[in-house]
């Protein structure tokens, strides 16, 4: 596919702005063409205004015409071929056997969101039938349901140049709840965001979708994405990145005339607290878990286990040793870009000069043209732990902070004073389990999943899976960006009350026509 370097208006390619962007080659070490413009002021409206128009007939669609939208996209994607490989590939650093399984992560994610659409129940119908003859009053005929929210501008990710970019999670849910999308691409991979994007455009004219459904934006400028959260005809906002940028976007959506939610995935440690007896059973083998999650992609997954903490005590030491020395003969893997290695390198040197600290000596990179940089474990009592902020604080590449506890009372304060994160895991026996139960139930209080026995790193894309977590890791920890329940970000409830048949959706009518569960009278079913 030739690359044309412009943003997608809707149907209209457009490159008004003088100011542009290139991908950029990290295991080269160049740029990469296209240059891609920039979009404006203008463009960013007319994207706004045509989505706008766009949700009055999209709004409408059948569950069968969503679904095959869905799957349109995704064989689109499929269609593209090798050429989406190499340029995700080259855009990012990621080997492409990544790539082409984060494809199959992003065309399963469509896929998913269709057979949703299809089986209908998300909607959450609820029917309290009138009842006239109620005293002292009677009761209302009552029926409510969820319903798309508007248009949605979502962020692309660093990290992920497909699953979490222009036909990511984020997006699909946002057509399965029937909302047109305006896409922000990341600027590490604008060649692959095209690529996805007309895909997109492509599918939504041959399902006979309007104009405006889908509109992709190139820039790296923050004024273009605030630009973006502020158009009054965007509904919700997406987002997966740094928590300086995120709470940036959150503040503007927030502070609008007419607010709007705004759901921000922005920083997280995913805390790993290693219990005495799984220490003593197989600490060596918990430090070679360790080890592959916290340098698997040179560390930059979301998940990261960025802190590690157990009791002080042979079993610990062994573990940290053996973690050590796994570590420092770890090669230096390339990162995704010079601005994630600069940001890496700089904090790994602000840790290194505290107080209290040690720290491997991994290699760092051979060059900053090439991203490369090396892993690095941190160790730490407690009380060093505790008294400096910027260690429970994420640090984003391959690193993580070991910490060495005196007692139980002062393992559970390390979890107390835990910022929310996305996950924390528990290597514990049974006895273990049994004894700190305070632990794990303060932990359930700090994030979105929690794990046994287990590495954070790998997400499973599933209807029970929960992708959030307490700020700073999400800005609202009542959602999920993966898996099913990620659609309910984009719709809004409403209730019909008296209404007649000749008003209600095919959800609410009586008879139930799409067979579907619905709650009626109290009770679930499909009557």
């Amino acid at each position: 596919m030739e690359l044309h370097g412009k943003n997608l208006i809707g149907w209209t390619k457009s490159a008004l702005g003088g100011h542009s962007i290139r991908g950029y080659d990290p295991k080269a070490g160049h740029d990469l063409g296209p240059a891609y413009a920039e979009a404006t002021a203008e463009e960013i409206h007319w994207a706004g205004e045509l989505a706008a128009g766009a949700f009055t007939e999209y709004r409408t669609a059948t569950a069968e015409q969503v679904a095959a939208f869905l799957e349109a996209i995704a064989t689109n994607i499929l269609d593209l071929g090798d050429g989406l490989i190499e340029r995700a590939s080259q855009e990012s650093g990621l080997p492409k056997d990544r790539i082409t399984g984060e494809r199959g992560r992003t065309v399963g994610q469509l896929r998913m969101f269709a057979a949703l659409v299809l089986e209908g129940s998300w909607v959450d119908a609820r029917i309290d039938p009138a009842l006239p003859d109620r005293k002292p009053l009677p009761r209302p005929d009552l029926r409510r349901m969820l319903i798309p929210i508007g248009p949605v501008a979502i962020w692309g990710a660093s990290n992920f140049p497909l699953a979490f970019s222009v036909a990511g999670g984020d997006t699909a849910s946002a057509f399965a709840a029937r909302n047109p999308v305006v896409f922000k691409a990341h600027p590490a991979h604008p060649g692959a965001s095209e690529m996805v994007g007309r895909a997109i455009v492509e599918a939504a004219r041959a399902c006979g979708f309007p104009e405006g459904t889908f509109s992709l934006l190139h820039g790296a400028k923050p004024e273009t994405s605030l630009a973006l959260v502020r158009h009054p005809a965007i509904q919700a906002g997406a987002f997966t990145g740094s928590l300086r940028a995120g709470r940036a976007l959150f503040d503007a959506a927030s502070q609008r005339t007419a607010p709007i939610p705004f759901y921000a995935e922005m920083g997280s440690v995913n805390p790993v607290f290693v219990l005495p007896g799984a220490l003593k059973e197989g600490g060596e083998t918990i430090a070679q878990g360790l080890k592959n999650s916290v340098t698997l992609g040179v560390g930059q997954f979301c998940t990261n286990p960025g802190v590690v903490a157990g009791l002080r005590g042979d079993g610990l030491d062994l573990m940290i040793t053996k973690l050590r020395s796994l570590v420092e003969a770890e090669p230096p893997g390339t990162m995704l870009y010079p601005g994630i290695l600069r940001a890496y390198q700089a904090g790994v040197g602000q840790r290194r000069e505290l107080p209290g600290v040690r720290s491997t000596s991994a290699s760092q990179a051979t060059s900053e043209e090439h991203t490369e940089a090396g892993a690095v474990v941190f160790e730490t009592d407690a009380e060093s732990f505790q008294k400096h902020e910027i260690l429970r604080q994420e640090l984003f590449g391959p690193s993580t902070v070991v910490v060495s506890a005196g007692t139980p009372t002062e393992l559970e304060e390390i979890a107390r004073n835990m910022e929310g994160s996305l996950t924390a895991t528990v290597h514990a026996t049974a006895e273990d389990l049994s004894e700190y139960r305070g632990l794990i139930s303060l932990l359930a209080t700090k994030v979105g999943r929690l794990l046994f026995n287990g590495y954070p790193t790998g997400v499973e894309v599933s209807p029970a899976m929960n992708h959030g977590g307490p700020y700073p890791a999400t800005a609202d920890p009542k959602f999920t960006s993966v898996g099913t329940a990620a659609i309910c970000r984009f719709v809004r409830p409403i209730c019909y009350q008296n209404a007649p048949p000749e008003v209600l959706p095919p959800e609410l009518l009586d008879g139930n026509p799409l067979g579907i569960w619905r709650m009626f009278d109290g009770t679930l079913g499909k009557a």
